[in-house]
Order: structure tokens, then sequence, then C-alpha cells
């Protein structure tokens, strides 16, 4: 497998709306070479993070990877992290709304409302099962790559079509005007 071997399924395709599979976490083997394509993608897409059925693979892992970049200039930077078979738990009570993109709805922000925090047990690339809490924006990172583990993308988290706007609008509006 290489990575010119996939692309970035878009909005409309209908793998986007699949719930992913389990990985056999017996035989990691095929998911690890899943997992270098995923993070060929989302590095050649600028992204901060990718699940598997982004490249129409409809298994349970993902990669996030939080980073400082145009879109989120205030993102913190960590290592990217590949989970398998994620399982979100204890989710905060307390919730924020912020703009969210995605590799595959090019040219679309949308802003969301998320819990600010949560705990995910998952396996990492050795098999061994863990368990992390994320809080900011690797927590929002983690539940947008959820949502497409359950067939789910971020427009169907838009509470309204005025929290929609382009990429284009987003940039010159959004993240470069003055704060008030």
């Amino acid at each position: 497998m290489k990575p010119d071997d996939f692309e970035i399924v878009e909005l409309g395709d209908p793998r986007l709306r699949q719930v992913a599979r389990a990985v056999d976490v017996a035989d990691l083997t095929s998911a690890l070479a899943y997992a270098d394509i995923l993070q060929y993608w989302m590095d050649q897409r600028g992204g901060v993070g990718i699940a598997a059925p982004q490249i129409g693979v409809p298994l349970q892992m993902m990669i996030i990877a939080s980073r400082p970049n145009a879109r989120y200039p205030d993102a913190p930077a960590m290592a990217p992290l590949l989970m398998i078979n994620p399982e979100p738990q204890n989710l905060s009570e307390t919730h924020t709304a912020l703009w969210e993109g995605c590799l595959s709805v090019p040219g679309l922000r949308g802003k969301v409302t998320r819990p600010e925090g949560l705990d995910v047990r998952f396996y990492d690339r050795t098999g061994q099962s863990r368990l992390l809490e994320l809080t900011g924006f690797p927590a929002r990172i983690f539940l947008h790559e959820y949502d497409h583990l359950i067939g789910k993308t971020f427009v169907d988290r838009v509470a309204s079509p005025q929290d929609l706007v382009s990429e284009k609008v987003y940039l010159q509006q959004i993240i470069a005007a003055p704060s008030p």
C-alpha cells in the first residue's frame, strides 16, 4: 500500500457516513500500514487530525496532532498520536463553541459546540491499552475525529446555517480580525 493508492474522501461520499468497525488488536500489521497513510495525508493537507474513514478505510483508528498553524494559531503543539479503537469517557459538562474545519469538507468552516475535556481509552501502536485525559484543543480534535468513526462530520454538529462560513471568510474576518 502506498499513500497514492488512497485519497481524502469528501462530504457526500457515502463512506463518510459508515460506522467504522473495530480493529483486531491481536493483529495490528495492516492497521499500522494504514496509520502511515493517515499520517501522510494529514501532513500533506496540513491537518491537525485524521480518521481512517477519511481515506475510505472503515476502521476505528485516528491520529490527533495539535499544532499551531494559520487556521489555529493558538493551538498547543503535540506529537502525532495514533489511537486505535478509541472510546470517549467522562465527557466534561462544560462546553465551548469554536470554529472547525475538516480535510473531508474543504473550503468550509463551522462553529461547533463540544465538551472542553474528556478521558479516552484506546490502544496505541504497540497494542497496549491506554487511558489519556484530553482538554482544550486536543479534546476538540479527538471529538471531531471520533465523529468520523461514527459516521458524522462537523457539519452535522453545527447548530445554525449562520455558523457556517467559507475558509476565505474564516481566515479574513475571524482569524485576522482584531479582538474587541
